[in-house]
């Protein structure tokens, strides 16, 4: 695993453990509300991560990105599925999202390298 993608997993679930190990009622609440919302449902989950990817390049959510980027590469979506939704987001967020879709194009580039549990390689399809 390279280490952009390693440091970014491990710093998220270490703060993750450390927020959730205070106890607040609300905070566990809207992290369960978040994982309740990626199921899948009407729409499949694939479906919602894409959706969330697209929505944390307009808001410029480099760690949102991130996280959607990895889920992405867990449900197996291609590399002409991402580029989609990298024009897609481009679109709706304007010129200020070109930065964000760089970074994104070189974190999915490191996923797709990665084997991820067992998954096979992936090749840019």
């Amino acid at each position: 695993m390279s280490n952009q993608i390693k440091d970014f997993n491990d710093y998220r679930s270490k703060m993750n453990d450390v927020i959730l190990s205070k106890d607040n009622l609300v905070l566990k609440r809207f992290w369960s509300l978040d994982n309740q919302a990626y199921a899948d449902g009407a729409l499949p989950s694939k479906t919602k991560e894409l959706l969330g990817l697209i929505a944390s390049m307009v808001l410029r959510c480099d760690d949102c990105i991130k996280y959607h980027l990895g889920k992405c590469y867990e449900l197996e979506v291609s590399t002409a599925e991402m580029y989609e939704v990298f024009a897609v987001a481009n679109l709706v967020g304007g010129s200020i999202v070109i930065p964000h879709t760089r970074r994104a194009a070189e974190y999915w580039e490191e996923l797709l390298l990665q084997p991820n549990s067992g998954l096979p390689l992936k090749v840019n399809i």
